[in-house]
């Protein structure tokens, strides 16, 4: 099943950094995103981890929870939210099932050999465990800021409607 905007998002379950278990009910009443990105420890995944890092205060403030998602095993999730002190937790997506589901898993050319790789890319998921927005095959600046806008402007869009 593929997602789609202002629809429900498919069941998942998944595990997370600091034995977290995240599954498609676990985060209802509250915003969620997540954030897919290809690889721990590369330049533009660390650049992206860094700023949601760094929003992060702004993000809890805006009701939401913020989790990364990469085919990373968990040791390497631990070693780079360790590393860069992130205050979120990462899911190892180690099965490419979420990935898949999101639709996220693109071939891509890298030194001239095609390999399938992750497309960068964020979803929003409403209180109501629809999906809200997203961005996909993103460039990291600017990004954040641009996810941190449209939480602001659902929690405006949730609170008028209520």
């Amino acid at each position: 099943m593929s997602i789609a905007v202002n629809k429900s998002i498919p069941e998942f379950e998944s595990n997370a950094t600091s034995g977290v278990r995240v599954t498609h009910t676990s985060h209802l009443g509250k915003v969620l995103i997540l954030y897919f990105y290809p690889k721990d420890n590369t330049p533009g995944c660390t650049t992206e981890a860094m700023q949601f890092r760094d929003k992060y205060k702004e993000f809890i403030k805006a009701g939401a929870t913020v989790f990364g998602v990469s085919r990373d095993n968990m040791k390497s999730h631990e070693d780079f939210k360790e590393k860069l002190g992130l205050p979120f937790e990462l899911i190892a997506d180690t099965e490419e099932k979420m990935c898949h589901m999101f639709g996220v898993v693109k071939n891509k050319i890298m030194y001239g050999k095609k390999v399938k790789g992750i497309e960068r890319s964020t979803f929003l998921i409403g209180t109501d465990g629809c999906l809200k927005e997203e961005w996909r095959g993103l460039k990291v600046p600017g990004h954040v800021d641009e996810v941190l806008k449209a939480v602001k402007a659902l929690n405006k869009a949730e609170v008028a409607a209520a």
